[in-house]
């Protein structure tokens, strides 16, 4: 095919094939895309047209690609994330008339402690703007990027699909929350002794802390997992149970009042929080003054250089 011949070719349908290979479902491809089935199915039949090939096999609820799919996907994504930075570039950006929507990943400490920061500030700049937040963490992040689900995150990262860039906003330390009145700060046989609470997405019982413990031949006792930060401060009051937390989350949960925070009775290592986005919006005027905001004010000041 010669690029005249690319005149008979919808970039519409490309667009509904790469988003099959990430749902491998005609009904979450239309609710993705905001289409109808029987769309996405039209759709699909041209595409098998036009590349003389079934694309998919129905393996019980799911789509499973074919070879010529998968070689096609491997053509096809980079080229598109081509075509999107090429066009966002010629677009101009003026955040205090835009009407944009932004859809953002973040982890829970981030959204509890980071976002209302720096959702005020957008408000102050861009008040058309709407943002649209989903939950991410290290597990989640690399297919809401590969999916375009989100444009952005920030959270604790891992593995990221290859097009996308990474970078590092924070780097926290844990702090130790409490309740109580004693006076002092707590000693590694007390923290050891008393109850914790855990903060945790999969609702594990153990994490980093008992690591770094396991390494002093210590335990500590767990008595409570919650999936989130927000309402942690009331859980704790009026208990002796302990909470570790970024220090960033720290300081939001601290500053309501009835807690205090200091440091852990044991050395522990840094965490780095990153904010990663999707390599073809790099350049996008929109997207680069959402990232310049996010990292003003999720970020500490190294993260500015």
């Amino acid at each position: 095919m010669n690029r005249n011949d690319l005149r008979r070719v919808d970039l519409n349908l490309l667009i509904v094939f790469e988003t099959l290979m990430h749902e491998r479902s005609v009904t979450r491809a239309a609710e993705k895309l905001f289409l109808g089935q029987p769309a996405i199915s039209a759709a699909l039949a041209r595409l098998r047209s036009l590349f003389d090939d079934p694309l998919f096999v129905r393996t019980g609820r799911s789509m499973e690609p074919t070879a010529r799919a998968n070689e096609i996907f491997g053509l096809l994504s980079p080229a598109l994330d081509s075509i999107s930075t090429a066009v966002s570039r010629a677009t101009d950006f003026d955040p205090a008339t835009s009407k944009a929507v932004f859809r953002i990943g973040l982890s829970d400490d981030v959204e509890f402690a980071l976002l209302p920061p720096l959702l005020r500030r957008l408000r102050a700049e861009a008040p058309g703007v709407v943002l649209v937040i989903r939950r991410a963490n290290y597990l989640l992040m690399p297919n809401l990027l590969a999916s375009g689900e989100i444009s952005v995150g920030v959270s604790y990262t891992d593995e990221l699909p290859a097009n996308a860039k990474r970078k590092v906003l924070r780097r926290s330390k844990p702090r130790l929350l409490r309740a109580d009145s004693a006076p002092g700060n707590i000693a590694l046989d007390d923290f050891c002794a008393r109850p914790h609470a855990l903060v945790s997405f999969a609702g594990d019982l153990s994490g980093f802390i008992d690591e770094e413990l396991e390494k002093l031949d210590r335990k500590r006792r767990v008595v409570l997992a919650v999936p989130q930060f927000n309402g942690l401060g009331t859980l704790l009051s009026g208990t002796d149970i302990l909470a570790t937390v970024p220090d960033y989350t720290a300081a939001a949960l601290t500053a309501a009042g009835g807690l205090r925070a200091e440091n852990l009775p044991l050395e522990t290592r840094t965490f780095e929080l990153h904010m990663c986005w999707r390599g073809a919006q790099d350049n996008d005027p929109a997207e680069r003054w959402l990232r310049s905001r996010i990292q003003m004010f999720c970020g500490d000041p190294d993260s500015l250089a």
